[in-house]
């Protein structure tokens, strides 16, 4: 197991609040599983962000090496991709 470091962090009460209520219900052991899960749920998100930028980059470059790819069609790729991200990210934050 990797090794802990203690912080302390500050939060309105309204936060605080719901982390509590989230361990008294016992959806949490502490609110320290609770701020835990939020950090890998944000960093799960940072790596998804970071690597659908890479991919419309991706896109942009070898549209840009071929000679022959019409813009047109590299922008209704890159439009389809970014939908297709934002309707993933709605359907898993509601």
């Amino acid at each position: 197991m990797s090794r802990l470091e203690r912080i302390t962090i500050t939060m309105p009460e309204e936060m605080a609040a719901k982390l509590r209520a989230a361990v008294e219900r016992g959806e949490y052991a502490t609110t320290s599983e609770v701020v835990r899960e939020a950090l890998r749920d944000w960093s799960d998100e940072q790596e998804r962000r970071a690597d659908a930028v890479e991919r419309v980059k991706q896109m942009v470059e070898e549209a840009e090496a071929g000679p022959s790819y019409p813009a047109e069609q590299v922008f209704a790729e890159i439009r389809q991709f970014v939908a297709e991200q934002a309707a993933k990210y709605r359907a898993e934050n509601q």
